[in-house]
């Protein structure tokens, strides 16, 4: 078990830690800035070099990977799958399915839309909007380079789970009419699944990748500098009193500065990493992830446009709650996972 447990850790260390990456870093940062890395300034400019070097490296590959296998499960067919499954089954489908979407929670809409004229559940429909932006097998390896596998196999399990609760209360109270009509109006116009070659679906990777990069480069460099300067030029004290763990409003207060800000986890996580190196706790770091990425303003409004106030409302109150509730639990079992 020591030399299974020694290989992956081998793995883990060379190919999502990238340690190799944050020595070279260090050798460029001492040997041409001149400066030390246990200094605020040199601090600040290794974390953010290998931090976007390697977000960038996992998001690329990532990317390309998930792709190849979403490849397989275009909207078309995606619609069949879950034409097939009704009630919890359905939920825990489309939950799935959104994991396999490498999409932002805007970008997960248009989808969501089309779904929803085709007929499909709203309830399922709503598991999959859910999951799309929280959780996808792409994050579970890059936050397993942040934070280990522990804390990244729970955010997916709990981000699935609330994917598949929220879904399941939507359909048992029946919302279907708090939908705008115009969505029913929209012609299901009922495409052809084509097969694809490799030769197609390597193009298709090599393009997402190229789309989503572009999409979210900016948030990226965002989120870094924001963890760096919370790294290396915030004091461990005021953010311990703020968002630390003898905060009982903790939770809360990440919720809530997630919310107005928009990204995709791989922006929200060097900040996330940033905050848990100064003492914040697991709970509270991963509801400050889940707010950014479930619950970002722009979705918000964008949703507001296909449901209507009371069905938004219900939306919102689940994600929240269902946030809040992880938040707490997790930081009250912290213990289990660090």
């Amino acid at each position: 078990m020591s030399i299974i447990e020694g290989i992956f850790n081998g793995l883990n260390n060379m190919l999502l830690k990238m340690t190799w990456l944050w020595d070279l870093v260090k050798l460029l940062v001492e040997k041409v800035f001149r400066l030390s890395i246990e200094d605020r300034l040199g601090g600040s400019i290794h974390f953010f070099i290998y931090d976007s070097i390697k977000i960038f490296i996992l998001l690329s590959v990532l990317i390309f990977l998930i792709s190849y296998i979403q490849s397989y499960f275009p909207p078309e067919r995606t619609k069949k799958i879950l034409g097939n499954f009704k009630g919890i089954k359905g939920n825990v489908i489309g939950a799935l399915l959104g994991t396999i979407t490498p999409f932002c929670s805007c970008s997960s809409i248009p989808i969501f839309i089309g779904f929803t004229s085709a007929g499909l559940p709203l309830g399922v429909t709503f598991s999959f909007l859910i999951s799309s932006p929280l959780v996808d097998l792409a994050s579970l390896l890059v936050l397993m380079s942040f934070f280990g596998a522990k804390i990244a196999i729970a955010y997916v399990v709990v981000g699935l789970i609330l994917a598949i609760v929220g879904g399941t209360i939507i359909d048992k109270l029946n919302m279907k009419e708090y939908v705008e009509d115009y969505v029913f109006a929209i012609p299901n116009v009922e495409g052809e699944v084509i097969e694809t070659t490799r030769k197609d679906r390597i193009a298709y990777c090599k393009s997402q990748v190229i789309e989503i990069v572009h999409r979210v480069w900016v948030y990226i460099l965002v989120g870094v500098g924001i963890g760096a300067a919370i790294h290396n030029w915030i004091p461990q004290e005021l953010v311990e009193k703020i968002i630390g763990v003898n905060n009982p409003f903790a939770v809360v207060l990440a919720t809530i500065i997630g919310v107005p800000m928009y990204g995709d986890i791989f922006g929200t996580l060097p900040i996330a990493e940033a905050l848990f190196g100064k003492g914040v706790g697991v709970g509270t770091v991963l509801s400050f992830m889940m707010a950014v990425t479930a619950l970002s303003l722009p979705s918000i409004i964008m949703l507001s446009k296909v449901v209507k106030k009371k069905l938004l409302g219900l939306f919102v109150f689940i994600v929240t709650t269902g946030i809040l509730i992880i938040g707490y639990v997790f930081n009250a079992l912290s213990y289990l996972f660090i």
